[in-house]
Parts: C-alpha cells; sequence; structure tokens
C-alpha cells in the first residue's frame, strides 16, 4: 500500500488512471528478458565491434573507438575512480583517443558522477532518488551548455564495463528506483555491456535513457526492448538555431525521426500506482529566450505526429552557461519570461498535450 507520504509526493491525477497510463502491476525491467534468451549478450558483442568503425551517433566519424585503450591503471573501485574526477577547466583529450572523435571518448565510457538524483521529475525522483550516471563529452557542442565541465570539458574518468556495472549496482543498492543514462548517446556499446553484467549480478532497475536526442538509429536499435523510459530533450525546431547553439545543423530533422522511434518502441508514459515511470516516453523542452515559435513547432509536432498523450516537461531553468557569458551570444544572455513559458504551455493545451509535469 502506497504511504500518505508517498501518495504527497506523487498527486495521481484521475484522468491519467482513466485513460488507462496508471499500471495496476509493475513490470519487469525489459532488458531481464533479453538477457534470459541471451539476446542482450549478442547486442553487445556486435555493438563493440561496430566500435571499430565508429557510426554511434549522427556524427558518424567512422574512426577507431574499440582500440582506444588507456594505459594500464591498477585495480582500484569505481568509488574510488569516481573521486579522482577533478573540475576541468578546458577540454583535455585523452591521447590514446584517435583523431577525428567527436565524443573524445575511446574503447571505455567516461564518467563524471553517479548518485542519486532528487531534481529530476517526481515521477523518476521518487522518495529515493533516480541513479543518475553522467556520461563525460557529449556528441553535441551546446553553447549554454549547464554542465560545461562535464560534456565540454570532460571531467570524469574512464570505467571499464565491470567498473560501470559495480555502479549500477552500487546504486539499486542505495534504494535509487531506477538507473537513469544521462548524455549516453556516444557510449551506447559501452552501456550496454556494462548493463548485461550488471544484469547478470542481480540488476532489477528499469532504465531510464536521458538523451539530447541526437542519437542514430542504429543506436536505438541496440536499445529496442532494453530501455524502460526514453526521455528524449527535444531542443530546437530551427536548423539555423540548431547550427548556431548546438553546432549540429541537422538537430531537428534527427530528433524528429528519434522521437519517433521511441514512441514506437515503447510509446506513452505509464506509471506504477505509486507514481514512478514504468515505462514510455517522456519529452522535455527547455524554453530558450526569444524561440517561442521553435517551442510551439516542437509542441505541434508532439501532439499531431507523435500523440496528444505524450508527456511533457516544459522547462523553465535555462540560464546564461557555458560560452554565453563571453558575450557571443547575445540573444541567450537572459532567462526567458514567464510571459515566454506560459504563451508556449497555452498553445501545447491548444494543440492537444494534456499531460504535463507538474512538481507537487
Amino acid at each position: 500500500m502506497m504511504t500518505a507520504a508517498r501518495a504527497a509526493c506523487f498527486p495521481r491525477r484521475a484522468d491519467e488512471e482513466a485513460h488507462g497510463f496508471v499500471v495496476t502491476e509493475r513490470p519487469e525491467p525489459r532488458y531481464r528478458a533479453l538477457v534470459r534468451s541471451g539476446e542482450l549478450a549478442r547486442r553487445v558483442r556486435q555493438a563493440l565491434a561496430e566500435l571499430e568503425d565508429c557510426r554511434v551517433c549522427p556524427r558518424d566519424c567512422r574512426v577507431d573507438r574499440l582500440n582506444a585503450l588507456p594505459p594500464a591503471e591498477e585495480s582500484r573501485r569505481p568509488a574510488e575512480l569516481l573521486r579522482r574526477a577533478g573540475r576541468a577547466a578546458q577540454r583535455v583529450v585523452p591521447p590514446h583517443i584517435a583523431k577525428g572523435t567527436s565524443c573524445f571518448t575511446g574503447r571505455y565510457a567516461r564518467v563524471a558522477s553517479a548518485f542519486p538524483h532528487f531534481g529530476e521529475e517526481d515521477c523518476l525522483r521518487g522518495w529515493r532518488g533516480s541513479g543518475t550516471i553522467f556520461f563525460s563529452f557529449c556528441n553535441l557542442r551546446c553553447v549554454f551548455c549547464q554542465n560545461w565541465d562535464v560534456s565540454q570539458a570532460g571531467e570524469g574518468v574512464e570505467l571499464r564495463a565491470e567498473e560501470l556495472a559495480a555502479v549500477m549496482l552500487d546504486l539499486q543498492a542505495q534504494g535509487c528506483h531506477n538507473i537513469n543514462f544521462v548524455t549516453p548517446e556516444h557510449v551506447v556499446p559501452q552501456l550496454l555491456e556494462a548493463l548485461l553484467l550488471a544484469a547478470e549480478a542481480g540488476l532489477q532497475l528499469p532504465i531510464v535513457y536521458n538523451t539530447s536526442a541526437y542519437d542514430s538509429l542504429r543506436s536505438l536499435e541496440l536499445l529496442d526492448g532494453v530501455v524502460d523510459v526514453y526521455m528524449p530533450d527535444f531542443k530546437y525546431w530551427s536548423a539555423d538555431l540548431a547550427r548556431r547553439h548546438l553546432k549540429a545543423e541537422d538537430y531537428p530533422q534527427v530528433a524528429t525521426r528519434v522521437v519517433r522511434e521511441m514512441h514506437r518502441q515503447v510509446g506513452p508514459l505509464r506509471l506504477a500506482q505509486d507514481g514512478l515511470a514504468v515505462g514510455g516516453v517522456l519529452v522535455r523542452h527547455l524554453v530558450m529566450p526569444g524561440c517561442a515559435g521553435d517551442a510551439r513547432d516542437i509542441m505541434r509536432f508532439l501532439a499531431h505526429e507523435i500523440s496528444p498523450d505524450t508527456y511533457v516537461n516544459v522547462m523553465a531553468q535555462y540560464r546564461p552557461a557555458g560560452a554565453v557569458p563571453e558575450g557571443r551570444y547575445p540573444e541567450l544572455c537572459r532567462r526567458a519570461g514567464d510571459d515566454e513559458i506560459d504563451s508556449i504551455l497555452a498553445y501545447a493545451r491548444a494543440e492537444g498535450l494534456w499531460r504535463f509535469d507538474e512538481r507537487a
């Protein structure tokens, strides 16, 4: 039975229950069936082999990441490795990373931090936190990134598969409700490899794939049946804005096909009786100053080409960060106003969207 404290944290809405988005029984995490059948092991072998001519993300670098190995290190516990990560002032690419690698990541995933996160959506953070694993570097170059030291400078350390698996199991032991991979677009083979080891050692938590939506369809094919909750951040609709602010002109067309594929795999977001997400798509959109037109286009796309039942978080947290304070992007040197945010929400509702993240 759900306690009063949990009920207060997760006010269930009758309309979601009426539409069948609240399930009576919590499903088994999807990857468990793939482990039993041997399919996840097969995908791991295939994904790792493809690192030798890497096309993991839309950058299509075609470089050899499989053999980009760091110097041998003494055995350390993952927690000790993560404590070694310092605040990076500028990007330092390890010498074993092949030139032309856009993500600056080789054979092993680089991890900046891992902890129970209480700043995520209520349906993810719950009362014990979302088990977030922040991967270093990123395949986008967002000039406004609020995690610049991680995404651009590369703060973090490389973890082998067994070390990353141990991190997942530790988050489970701490009571986290899920494993939340943050900016994983460029390390799908590595996270699959570690997930297999963690699952074989007893991992039972659902998987959240927390992405910029700059993913390849090949990576999503490998993740089909693995991920429980997809959480793409749909940033821009305009190719011009994507080129200027993300350094990826093709971002809008990539993001649209990515969200379509995610929805095909898992459908609209579903919740358990206690309010925790158990499967489906949750779309984030960070409202940028002066970009209400882009936001309206994204809301229209979600309502009419994905589903009016799409669960959306219209985020008001933007603040000038990253390269913006240096003055090269004056259009981003302010926060979005309440009137901009309210107008986007009103437009989204008018287009038929009705499931919005609302903090208790």
